[in-house]
């Protein structure tokens, strides 16, 4: 197989591709026997899977140099076509769950392709298509407006993502101006941060109305596909989280101050952990690689040889630089049955969480690649970020590659930081309900909106004197509210998850782990709930599970003497 830089592109006529799928769909309509629609089945997922090929190169291409002329065009060709290509599926949807043939295609595919299918058929409609494209168009121009960022700092030019590490320096000075510089940036270009979202908003909304819909939070969750859950029951979890998990981030942040040595926590010092300075990984880029190597051949042959498939075809693009898009993402490209990591390496331990984050999900996709099922390359987004999450703490034993002497400040902070996490992850979810039930909220509205919910889940949280954050504008950094609607709450539901993997793997890695690989290799062909009970996992909905797994985590934590770190 070639490796990445020699994946061929080309643009797809979309018109041309119209009049050919429409044919296989007619086969598939005609199909005289069971047999005769699982080969017309076959051939329609190898003509999606050419298609998703080629939107995913240009995706990762633009994304990995916004400034190539080419490829910004390419996806701007795709901001227009993927609602074409989204009607194009959703044809076949209705096909497939009218087929005659539907009982002998769901034991041969599974019910959840056919769950699947329903939720974008109820999604989706020709007359939001115009809609859909604007959708798109602001999505890109709130990553090119954060991919631009070229912040002055100390004589020298940054992205936001290279100056990342200023705010976790020793020197509390230098880390007050490096995050006040970033978010500096957010407050100069606060009205097109906000004209955006507005406008984002506003479109969803009326691609809600137009679907039948009072507004958009339906929308969003037949777009997350959200499987056996609705938002009554995340109301619940978020109420076990305001309960149990946010009275511990607060004794959190309070051994933060003791620790780092400050009478009051201000919002630059809370990346900042420990007074002899974070956990760092003690190498480059390359000596990072060369370790996670290293890593994922000792844990186990199957993380062996998936880790050598994406070093042997240069499958990932991990460092930051000038011009890339913020963030990090691991997608697929199914012709090539290959997964690609993308991330801005920085030189703080963030670095090393993507090298098991995003590594989760490429081991995750790369184990049920087989499945030849487009919709089960992934989960859902929730039971994806299992995988990932997990992924994180079963490379623990192998943290003194990458942190030597920190490794014991790495494990606290990464912890602690995954319980920290939480009510933040809660809060933009919380959010995003507020924000979509009032779609005519001025921007300054949904910023005291966000300011109030702050005060219920990050009570810790000290702006000073930045007005800009004082007024609510922390939320503009978080991409997902943006790009994703409604992409959040599954990092705080798979983290419970992960974290039960974590105590598990404490008390018998071999089942911990045999149970992880599992889940993997189903990959999306069960729903969140059922990927959880299928790997032996207590549903986050389930009463008590938030507090026995959090009390779990809270005995390790009060057993570390963190003040000696």
């Amino acid at each position: 197989m070639k490796k990445f830089n020699e994946f061929i592109y080309q643009r797809p006529d979309i018109a041309e591709e119209k009049k050919s799928f429409h044919q296989l769909l007619n086969a598939f309509s005609e199909a005289s026997s069971v047999n005769d629609a699982i080969q017309a089945i076959d051939d329609i997922n190898t003509f999606r899977n050419r298609l998703s090929t080629m939107s995913d190169l240009v995706y990762i291409r633009a994304s990995i140099d916004t400034r190539d002329a080419f490829y910004q065009a390419e996806k701007d060709y795709f901001d227009e076509t993927l609602p074409i290509i989204e009607e194009m599926n959703t044809d076949f949807y209705k096909l497939l769950v009218k087929s005659p043939y539907r009982k002998e295609l769901e034991e041969k595919y599974g019910t959840q392709l056919f769950q699947l299918a329903d939720m974008a058929i109820k999604s989706f409609s020709p007359e939001i298509m115009e809609l859909m494209t604007q959708e798109n168009k602001l999505t890109t121009e709130y990553a090119n407006l954060v991919a631009a960022a070229e912040i002055e700092f100390q004589g020298e030019t940054y992205t936001l993502a290279q100056l990342s590490p200023f705010t976790q320096n020793k020197d509390r000075e230098i880390r007050k101006q490096a995050t006040e510089k970033m978010f500096n940036y957010y407050a100069e270009h606060g009205e097109k941060f906000d004209n955006i979202y507005d406008q984002l908003v506003k479109i969803r909304h009326k691609i809600a109305t137009t679907l039948g819909y009072k507004n958009f939070i339906e929308v969003g969750y037949l777009r997350m596909e959200r499987i056996g859950y609705d938002a009554k029951m995340v109301d619940v979890f978020r109420k076990q989280v305001r309960d149990y998990i946010v009275p511990l981030a607060n004794k959190l942040y309070d051994r933060q101050k003791k620790r780092i040595g400050v009478d009051e926590l201000k919002f630059f010092d809370e990346n900042f952990h420990f007074k002899s300075g974070n956990a760092k990984p003690k190498g480059s880029a390359q000596w990072i690689i060369d370790n996670g190597k290293k890593m994922y051949a000792e844990l186990s042959d199957e993380t062996n040889e998936f880790f050598q498939f994406m070093l042997d075809h240069e499958l990932m693009d991990l460092e930051a630089r000038k011009g890339k898009e913020g963030g990090g993402y691991c997608t697929y490209l199914p012709d090539y049955q290959a997964p690609f990591i993308f991330s801005n390496f920085n030189g703080t331990s963030g670095d090393i969480d993507v090298l098991t984050h995003e590594a989760g999900h490429a081991f995750q996709v790369y184990s049920s690649r087989a499945l030849g099922v487009p919709e089960y390359n992934f989960p859902t987004s929730e039971g994806a970020e299992i995988h990932s999450m997990s992924m994180e703490f079963f490379t623990w034993p192998w943290m003194e590659l990458f942190f030597q002497k920190d490794t014991e400040k790495y494990k606290f902070s990464h912890l602690a930081d995954a319980i920290q996490f939480i009510p933040y992850g809660v809060a933009v979810d919380e959010f995003q309900h507020q924000v979509y039930e009032n779609p005519d909220w001025t921007p300054a509205e949904r910023k005291a909106a966000w300011r109030k919910l702050e005060e219920i889940y990050l009570p810790h949280r000290d702006y000073g004197d930045n007005t800009y954050l004082n007024e609510g504008g922390y939320w503009q950094r978080q991409l997902h509210i943006y790009e994703i609607p409604f992409y959040y709450i599954d990092y705080t539901l798979a983290q419970i998850c992960a974290l039960q993997f974590w105590k598990r793997d404490q008390e018998n890695h071999e089942a911990a782990w045999n149970d992880y690989v599992e889940l993997c290799k189903l990959g999306g062909s069960k729903s969140f709930l059922e990927l959880v009970e299928a790997a032996n996992l207590r549903s986050p909905f389930e009463d008590g599970a938030v507090e026995e797994t959090i009390d779990a985590i809270e005995n390790w934590l009060n057993g570390v003497d963190d003040s000696s770190l």
